[in-house]
């Protein structure tokens, strides 16, 4: 009897053997993958459980409609009419058939529930992602708490498979933004006999290619570190990468990278024409030379034209030679002085190619921030957002240290309140440029892959576009200065009007120290009046008090600017734009809302819907701290959160 079952296994497991051979060769049955990966839910409930979760209900029937009947793999749909509004987004891996997509997003979808009324929340299989949130998201790329997963089996040939996998990755990493629908799947043999390694990238639909390439590296860095076990994928917010010994998907779904190595493909889907890929060692090969063709070609180019804007790719910063931008700016002349910052003048700056920027001269001389000058710059320039003002280069050079910005037309927002432009923002444009400021102070604090606090939110340093969006200018700098020193401090922050009280006197940093500055930002906007400057009829109050005053007494529209027309706006707007205020300058600075807290608030219809606003912490801002009072503490904080901690407020 022995022998009879050695027997029947020996044959099972010959004909498994024999099955997969077949299989591998022809083509592997992907089946819907629902290996799950990760699942998270937002830690606040929705306020309106019915209304919520028939939002719920019909989005989910909606994005099932989508990969069903239309025969798509990637889907966004929203309910957003009444209260509790929900976004959903799905996206399932394109070698799937359109039956393993819509099975693996009906268990996605029966795995999400159990988050019950979370008003936000996400599960991810290798095969599928859905996630759902309170407030659109569909142009986030990479958020804090992006994580790798891998296997704990080495690979065969753990050298070679190693060296092969890490510019298989890399091109993977490289290709998948230029291609039409941001998909990639390939592969590649290790040598003569040895293991085939298969990976897949892809992004989700609804980011731009810069976002994709973002998010992609961000994966990239996190996935190499699997090697060389024989299998490890990467997740973030708008990305996925996988990579395997073992075919985890059909050979006729295999997409010929080589034109996109090149730097020209991108733009049509009949360049990646769906086939086999070219094995063996002579592929890699071919790989590799394409790929260092790429970078030389492209080093080059950079290096003979030097300051050509518009590059969508992420490449770094630009190194701009020092004799260019002093002759773009006219030797730094007074006529193309843009402004004055704490950090450094800034220049209004004329290429000869006819391209216009923004040239700032950093006012720092200290030793430590020359060193980790071009390593900042980098991670700067790296953070790519609608409302950021985008960093193009630097220039390190003739005792120097200058920083190149995209120009914005409609200079800063400063002068709309205050200078010669005052009065010309009507009701709605203030509103978009408070909730663009949200939105780009929360990218910042939430979303990218480093947490950045900018630490001077005010009006000079925020810009605006040609139609009046707003972009944050100046974030990332303060990074550049010592421990021991702090830009909040005679010579650079002036008054203390936007520094929250445990930043100004304890040197107690958070992201919630730009949530207070975000907050004196939005009295100013709705008031026309500088929250340093006292009201004429009290003599005593500055902008933060009076505005608490009139909230006690139900008079907020009191504090609305003069130059408005009272039939451009609402009563009811005016009052949650300055309940949200109040609640972003309360103290202690756990009792404020998080940015995208903020956002959530902004975008919903209702008031604000928390405990009532304490009084905010008064000092007088017409006062200068003693500088011996102020400290500070590091710009960044790690991101250490797991992805399951991700909430969707």
């Amino acid at each position: 009897m022995a022998n009879s079952t050695a027997t029947r296994w020996l044959v099972s497991l010959i004909s498994a053997v024999v099955v997969v051979a077949v299989s591998i060769s022809k083509q592997v049955s992907a089946q819907p993958q629902i290996n799950l990966l990760n699942r998270g839910c937002s830690q606040y409930n929705a306020t309106n459980t019915r209304n919520f979760f028939d939002n719920l209900n019909a989005t989910f029937s909606d994005l099932r409609n989508e990969l069903s009947s239309e025969n798509k793999r990637f889907a966004t749909a929203q309910q957003s009419r009444s209260s509790d509004p929900v976004y959903g987004m799905v996206q399932c891996r394109n070698y799937l058939s359109t039956a393993d997509c819509v099975a693996c997003y009906d268990a996605a979808v029966a795995q999400i529930r159990n988050c019950s009324a979370a008003n936000g929340a996400r599960v991810i299989y290798d095969g599928c992602f859905l996630r759902y949130e309170s407030n659109s998201f569909y142009d986030q790329t990479t958020l804090p708490g992006n994580v790798q997963i891998c296997s704990n089996r080495t690979a065969s040939q753990a050298a070679a498979f190693n060296a092969v996998a890490s510019t298989f990755l890399q091109n993977l990493e490289l290709v998948t933004p230029r291609i039409n629908g941001y998909f990639a799947a390939t592969k590649s043999e290790v040598g003569n006999g040895g293991p085939t390694i298969y990976g897949v990238a892809q992004c989700a639909e609804t980011i731009t290619q810069s976002g994709c390439q973002d998010c992609l590296t961000v994966g990239y860095r996190n996935i190499i570190g699997c090697l060389p076990n024989a299998e490890g994928r990467a997740i973030d917010a708008a990305c996925f990468i996988r990579y395997s010994d073992t075919p985890f998907f059909a050979d006729n779904q295999t997409i010929n990278i080589t034109p996109f190595l090149g730097g020209g493909g991108g733009s049509s889907k009949k360049k990646a024409i769906i086939g086999g890929v070219v094995g063996g060692a002579g592929f890699v090969l071919i790989m590799a030379a394409l790929f260092l063709r790429y970078h030389l070609s492209r080093e080059s180019k950079v290096a003979a034209r030097g300051n050509i804007l518009g590059s969508t790719e992420l490449q770094g910063p630009t190194t701009y030679n020092y004799k260019d931008l002093k002759s773009a700016t006219s030797n730094f002349s007074e006529e193309n002085k843009l402004g004055e910052g704490g950090f450094g003048d800034v220049y209004k700056a004329t290429l000869k190619n006819g391209n216009v920027i923004a040239v700032k001269k950093l006012d720092i001389s200290i030793s430590r921030a020359k060193a980790d000058f071009e390593s900042e710059v980098r991670l700067i320039s790296n953070v790519h957002h609608r409302n950021l003002v985008r960093l193009l280069g630097c220039c390190n050079k003739a005792g120097e240290l200058i920083l190149v910005y995209e120009f914005m037309p409609n200079g800063s927002l400063n002068n709309y309140l205050y200078g010669e432009k005052r009065g010309t923002l009507n009701w709605k444009q203030r509103f978009n440029i408070i909730f663009g400021t949200a939105r780009g102070l929360a990218y910042l604090h939430d979303q990218y892959h480093v947490c950045i606090i900018h630490r001077d939110i005010k009006p000079s340093n925020i810009l605006l576009d040609d139609y009046f969006s707003p972009k944050i200018a100046d974030f990332g700098l303060a990074r550049l200065l010592p421990e021991n020193q702090s830009h909040v401090s005679t010579k650079f922050a002036g008054t203390l009007g936007y520094t929250a009280p445990e930043y100004a006197i304890h040197g107690h940093l958070s992201e919630k120290v730009d949530a207070y500055s975000f907050g004196v930002v939005i009295l100013e906007i709705i008031s026309g009046r500088r929250c340093t400057q006292m009201n004429d009829e009290f003599d005593t109050e500055y902008l933060l008090e009076e505005a608490w005053k009139l909230h006690e007494t139900g008079m907020q529209g009191k504090l609305v600017d003069e130059t408005l027309d009272r039939n451009d706006y609402k009563a009811e707007d005016v009052k949650k734009l300055i309940e949200i205020a109040l609640a972003c300058t309360q103290s202690p600075a756990s009792s404020r809302p998080t940015m995208s807290e903020v956002l959530v608030m902004l975008s919903s219809d209702r008031s604000v819907e928390q405990k009532t606003p304490s009084r905010p912490s008064f000092f007088d801002p017409g006062k200068r701290l003693p500088d011996s009072s102020i400290s500070t503490g590091s710009s960044t904080s790690n991101a250490t959160a797991s992805i399951t901690n991700f909430t969707g407020r």
